[in-house]
């Protein structure tokens, strides 16, 4: 190639990082592009696909994490339109987490055989990251605080998840404190128990959906809801189907049922009003 196939490289572009922060340094590179650690004897060469995947899952979760977190404060300080920026956001990134599966579905059976046995019972049951976004929606478990009883920082995170109201709760906080009639024994309820759907709460979407243009704000948030929780269970339902196809009906190595076990999660929800007063709409006189 001659010099003048070439690119020149700018007389201002920075060349000296003895004193100035680069690239790689900022971003701590040799500390991420040095985390793989296969553990298959001879090692196997898909084995890096696997943790790569799991390690990128695991750095979206905790930018999920960080933005739900802000939402939560944002609607407890009656914030509306930073907390659906943050929201939408969120949904953005549930879709790269939905399309990453289809990279580990490349990963035939045959392949994952050869070294799923070195796994021992780590498994992905196991992410307290994945826990504690499923506490921070609603989904709460104290029985999980227990698999991470050998990891405080872990638990530690778990705890204040579970202790914390969750983005429904602090949604509903929301619109009680604007005027809509929230049932006070929802706002008064435990906040570290699962939520359990309350059948007056639907009359209040009701009104809003029925009335969007008075109450745009919280008409636009509820569908900011639906949208997270129909990609949640999108990205669920891709989970399956990738562990369907690549290992069958054999047990996780974490010792769950595997597929059953995924396929039971698809019948949670998180903001069951939201759904219910779809049929409520339009079927009154």
């Amino acid at each position: 190639m001659s010099t003048r196939d070439q690119r020149p490289l700018e007389e201002g572009i920075v060349r000296d990082f003895q004193v100035n922060l680069s690239y790689g340094r900022y971003l701590h590179l040799d500390e991420i592009l040095s985390a793989q650690h296969p553990v298959s004897v001879p090692e196997h060469h898909d084995e890096l696909l696997f943790i790569l995947q799991h390690q990128t899952s695991e750095l979206w979760l905790k930018l999920i994490l960080h933005e739900l977190s802000a939402v939560r404060r944002q609607f407890a300080a009656d914030e509306l339109r930073p907390a659906l920026k943050g929201l939408a956001r969120v949904k953005h990134i549930q879709r790269c987490l939905t399309e990453q599966w289809s990279v580990l579905a490349t990963l035939t059976p045959t392949e994952y055989a050869e070294f799923r046995s070195f796994l021992g019972t780590s498994s992905g049951f196991q992410s307290y990251q994945y826990r504690a976004i499923e506490f921070t929606l609603g989904n709460k478990d104290r029985r999980m605080l227990s698999l991470f009883d050998d990891d405080p920082s872990a638990r530690e995170l778990l705890v204040a998840a579970l202790e914390a109201p969750s983005i429904y709760d602090e949604f509903l906080r929301h619109l009680a404190r604007h005027g809509h009639d929230v049932p006070g024994e929802i706002l008064r309820r435990d906040v570290t128990m699962p939520y359990r759907y309350h059948p007056e709460l639907v009359k209040v979407f009701a009104r809003i959906y029925e009335h969007a243009e008075d109450f745009w704000t919280a008409y636009e948030a509820c569908e900011e809801l639906v949208d997270l929780e129909e990609n949640f269970q999108l990205w669920r339902f891709r989970h399956l189907k990738t562990v369907e196809r690549t290992i069958g009906v054999k047990r996780g190595t974490g010792g769950s049922s595997g597929v059953s076990f995924l396929r039971a999660a698809l019948d949670l929800t998180f903001f069951p009003e939201l759904y219910a007063v779809r049929t409520e709409i339009g079927a009154r006189p």
